[in-house]
């Protein structure tokens, strides 16, 4: 009898042996699955998975925290094609890597599952995706270490970090087609939502420290919602909506059952496995073949209080250092100055030259710190007039001055006019003359423009800076009229469309919104308006690997375009 309670016993140990069993690398899971009823008072969110821009009324007092961004969907041309393909992913695969084909690992404080689709990415990475994500790798060391310690000051995992890996390669420009912007990919309403400004002056959605800490706020928010890394994770590509919804549906908190049913993108099936695959490399690039990877320096600063609309140029020359220099560490800064408004702003200057800096910037007289002009309006004048008249544009005399576009100005109203620190004060004078009504009469500049496909008279006036009507009467056109190809338009530029120097380029006149039409390239378009290829990628915040589309806009600062023969 005891023989045989050995022998069956000794049957049930074999057994259990070659039962195959799970091994993630971490031993923290996913929490067990909540009863249904826990979610029923969340609103199940329909149609797709993230709501545009477009469809969200700014207006809203309390918007709602709306997915900043997709790698694969909304990350614009310097994104990794990831292999999605259609949006159905009934073939996700759960395969847990047996136990011998995972090795012993660094380190995570986020759970770390390797099943065939972690695998999939893996090999993407290391094939298709090789050079972009070699390029992140590089970069991602100036940014790791203090996004990292940021993560940590806020309570979170500091490996999150490797979601802005996915989200932008840590690039702070990155821009996606759904219009989210920085290196934590956040759209305006959920940017606005935690704390980040965005305007004409200013993106601190692009600002590496403060949309960190945004993100961190967002991301606790997301898992003391769901009580889950990996959910919080898909809601923050999702949206929460879309994942307590999917929760719903199908009476689960398990991410990994989620993705068997067709109610989440693919996208958002996917993003999970994407970011355990980028965190995998990051932290043992060589284990994984980038071998050789040269890795950007940590990013160092040191923050000092400038006074309202302080010309960066100013700020490199009390550092004693490269105007790139400072513009490379506040990259949330979008015009030639500090914003306005801000009468305390905290600029981030070369780690090491604060004490430089306050000694330098202090012996500045008043004069050299500040470049406005005081403007006393006149009958009949508009802001749009005025901007006109000083060549420049019209949304900084707004903001600086408290208005919209349709006030009304009073005589005798004095209006803040900002300018470049390099304007010529010759050019100066004679804006005051003309303004005076003392040169009228001056003689334009007069050029050739050949029309190209898509022109209408309208684009070619607003491109060239001058009045339509003005523009249909030289040629004795009306404005209605179909422009073909190739025909010649005459265009008479005075003085007062080219006043002022560009704040940053070498070459003189204003800022304009060209509009790209089928065939232009930066190099073309650069050929047009006498610029270079570097000074668009600039002003535009283009990296080598963007890409221009027809109906896209880019601003330029051009002085005068070449004749097209």
């Amino acid at each position: 009898m005891v023989g045989k309670i050995l022998a069956a016993g000794l049957i049930v140990l074999l057994l259990c042996a070659c039962h195959p069993h799970p091994s993630p690398v971490s031993e923290k899971t996913s929490p067990a699955p909540l009863p249904p009823k826990q979610y029923a008072s969340l609103p199940a969110q329909t149609g797709s998975e993230k709501s545009s821009p477009q469809e969200i009324p700014c207006s809203s007092e309390k918007p709602s925290a709306s997915n900043p961004t997709s790698p694969a969907e909304n990350q614009g041309n310097w994104s990794l094609e990831f292999p999605t393909g259609e949006e159905s992913n009934d073939d996700f695969s759960l395969e847990v890597i047996p136990q011998e084909r995972q090795k012993q690992g660094p380190d995570f404080d986020i759970p770390i599952v390797i099943n065939a689709k972690v695998e999939q990415f893996i090999q993407y990475f290391q094939t298709t995706g090789r050079k972009v994500f070699a390029n992140w790798l590089a970069r991602s060391e100036r940014y790791i270490p203090f996004m990292k310690s940021l993560l940590r000051e806020n309570g979170l995992p500091e490996d999150l970090v490797y979601m802005a890996l996915i989200e932008s390669g840590f690039n702070p420009y990155a821009y996606s087609r759904s219009k989210a912007s920085g290196p934590w990919q956040f759209i305006y309403l959920t940017g606005k939502k935690y704390g980040l400004r965005s305007n004409w002056w200013i993106d601190e959605r692009r600002d590496p420290e403060k949309s960190t800490i945004a993100a961190a706020k967002y991301l606790k928010d997301l898992h003391d919602m769901f009580e889950c890394w990996y959910l919080a994770a898909a809601g923050y590509n999702a949206g929460e909506k879309k994942i307590a919804a999917a929760m719903k549906r199908y009476g689960t908190e398990d991410f990994w059952e989620l993705t068997k049913y067709r109610y989440l993108k693919r996208e958002t099936k996917d993003y999970v496995p994407q970011m355990i695959a980028a965190a995998l490399i990051a932290k043992e690039p060589e284990k994984y073949g980038f071998i050789g990877i040269e890795y950007q320096e940590s990013l160092r600063y040191e923050k000092v209080k400038v006074p309202e609309v302080t010309d960066l140029r100013l700020i490199a020359k009390a550092c004693e250092v490269d105007l790139d220099d400072i513009k490379g560490l506040n990259p949330e800064l979008s015009r030639w100055c500090t914003p306005p408004n801000f009468p305390d702003y905290e600029i981030k200057i070369p780690s090491g030259k604060k004490e430089l800096f306050l000694r330098n910037f202090e012996a500045l007289s008043p004069g050299e710190r500040f470049q406005f002009r005081t403007h006393s309006v006149k009958r009949g004048e508009t802001p749009a007039r005025i901007a006109k008249l000083y060549g420049v544009d019209l949304e900084p005399i707004l903001e600086l001055n408290r208005l919209s576009k349709k006030s009304r100005l009073s005589k005798g109203m004095d209006l803040l006019i900002p300018l470049p620190k390099d304007q010529d004060q010759k050019l100066m004078a004679m804006v005051k003359k003309e303004s005076n009504g003392g040169n009228r009469h001056s003689k334009p500049k007069e050029m050739t423009y050949t029309i190209k496909k898509g022109d209408s008279l309208w684009s070619i006036a607003n491109e060239m800076g001058v009045n339509v009507g003005a523009l249909s009467s030289w040629n004795n056109l009306y404005p209605e009229k179909k422009l073909m190809p190739g025909d010649k338009l005459e265009i008479r530029l005075t003085k007062a469309h080219r006043a002022l120097d560009d704040p940053h380029g070498k070459q003189p006149g204003k800022e304009i919104l060209y509009v790209v039409k089928e065939g232009d390239t930066l190099w073309t378009i650069a050929k047009k308006f006498n610029l270079t290829v570097s000074e668009i990628k600039t002003w535009n915040h283009l990296n080598g690997t963007n890409r221009i589309h027809a109906e896209d806009r880019l601003k330029l600062k051009v002085g005068s375009t070449k004749s097209q023969l």
